[in-house]
């Protein structure tokens, strides 16, 4: 599986927000969901809706492409064929049932399917993306109110079902509606109170079940090394293997249902030797611990979860202190050789140049964090931003994460060094913040010395006790 193309998916099929609108209908009825997991006679899933009445007309497929046709039926019983147009479904007056079929894989795949979101897997374990298959209102009220059952195999949702088993949301959860899965094996990781449910996707020619949960489970404890607990009481993860490959993270994603789902490819043949060298499972992990940016900003969220993968592997052992400078060395030299003379402004906003976007944020971040330790003499942190956020809500925007850090700052700084940045090459601050700060680009590596802000450095790569470290 190409990575161009992975990463492509993560910086264009990201969920998005909507904002709440008035109720334009009489009942306070949710909207109901069956979904049924079926291999009769290839591996799909069969969706029932069944609408309120007076329920607005058009709905949406928020990414389109398999489902074909669809059947409705009226209050008396009338049944009509209706047909996507671009995704748009426009159900007859007095609809009350919706039914469809999607299909987990396409003609092309055969028994197998190798596509995240629309559907990955084989035989009768497989991995889909709400946003593909669920046919969702155009417009989504605030009032809102939807019930979802899910049958036809071991199935892992985001959300946690009622003790009926019915999954009781909101409107805003099928358009945020992350990743699902339909059989496989399970597995629990904990990180204090928190727990993570896993759902196994695959065999495996080397890893047991136990490895992969205890991968997971030392991601989640990596991520306490930068929040003081674990930033969700509950979430879920879905892990696949990649056919031919010994990789140990091949790629994740996260997706911001409420709360947030991660999916991550893991090579078939990895041993669980080589997880100690991964760094996708954390690095997906610690989006969880900033807000979800409206409207999105890839150079700010993937900078802090690029620059902070490292720093928390290194807080919690698994490299040393050189090697995190190392590998954050050597990803700023790949960004530099990605963004050329552009400068930030001009790379943040070219949506394919992941290097760029991703190294650039990661440089920010660090620069970020140093300044606010300089501020206030040691006294606050970048994390002290992320822990105030978390104060704020399930989301924030580019000026609320800036009031933020002006906050713990106790004086205006976002602002000025984003405006610092900007205008200038993207990695034009590099060299004299790594000089301050005492590493060293050698040509073996990185070395580590005695500078002006080496003390900053030192806090950086290894300061923090876990509060909750399970």
């Amino acid at each position: 599986m190409a990575r161009a193309w992975l990463l492509s998916l993560a910086l264009t099929l990201g969920a998005c927000a909507s904002a709440p609108l008035s109720s334009p209908w009489d009942e306070a009825v949710p909207l109901r969901y069956n979904i049924l997991y079926t291999q009769d006679p290839t591996p799909r899933l069969n969706v029932e809706v069944f609408l309120p009445r007076k329920f607005p007309r058009e709905f949406l497929f928020r990414q389109p492409g398999r489902v074909e046709s669809l059947f409705v039926t009226d209050e008396v019983g009338t049944r009509f064929d209706v047909f996507p147009k671009n995704g748009v479904v426009q159900v007859p007056e007095g609809t009350r049932f919706i039914r469809y079929h999607y299909p987990l894989t396409t003609s092309s795949q055969g028994g197998g399917g190798r596509h995240l979101f629309g559907g990955m897997g084989e035989g009768d374990t497989w991995h889909v993306a709400g946003k593909a298959y669920l046919l969702t209102p155009s417009r989504v009220t605030a009032d809102l109110r939807v019930d979802v059952t899910a049958s036809g195999a071991d199935v892992l949702l985001p959300w946690t079902p009622g003790d009926n088993g019915v999954y009781h949301l909101r409107g805003e959860d099928l358009i945020d509606a992350g990743f699902h899965s339909f059989g496989g094996r399970r597995c629990e990781a904990h990180v204090g109170a928190s727990v993570m449910e896993v759902a196994l996707l695959g065999r495996f020619t080397h890893l047991t079940d136990a490895d992969l949960c205890a991968w997971l489970e030392q991601a989640g404890r990596e991520v306490v090394t930068v929040r003081k607990s674990f930033p969700y009481p509950r979430i879920t993860v879905r892990v696949l293997p990649v056919p031919g490959d010994a990789t140990p993270g091949v790629f994740g994603m996260t997706l911001w249902s409420a709360p947030p789902s991660i999916s991550i490819l893991v090579g078939q043949d990895a041993t669980a030797a080589s997880f100690a060298k991964d760094w996708v499972a954390v690095h997906e992990m610690l989006h969880l611990t900033h807000p979800a940016l409206v409207p999105r900003e890839a150079w700010l969220t993937e900078g802090l979860a690029t620059y902070y993968t490292e720093l928390a592997r290194a807080r919690s052992g698994r490299q040393t202190a050189r090697q995190a400078w190392r590998e954050l060395t050597n990803g700023f030299a790949r960004g530099q050789a990605a963004s050329g003379s552009r400068t930030m402004k001009e790379v943040v906003a070219e949506e394919r140049n992941y290097m760029g976007i991703y190294w650039t944020g990661a440089l920010f971040a660090l620069h970020l964090d140093v300044e606010l330790r300089r501020v206030t003499e040691g006294r606050a942190r970048l994390e002290d931003v992320l822990e105030l956020l978390a104060t704020r809500g399930p989301t924030a925007t580019l000026a609320s994460f800036g009031d933020a850090v002006d906050t713990v700052a106790g004086q205006p700084l976002f602002g000025a060094l984003l405006a610092r940045h900007l205008p200038k090459p993207a990695f034009s601050e590099l060299a004299p913040l790594l000089e301050n700060l005492g590493v060293r680009i050698d040509p073996g590596g990185v070395t580590l010395h005695a500078a002006p802000g080496s003390g900053w450095r030192e806090a950086l790569d290894g300061e923090r006790t876990p509060d909750d470290a399970g």
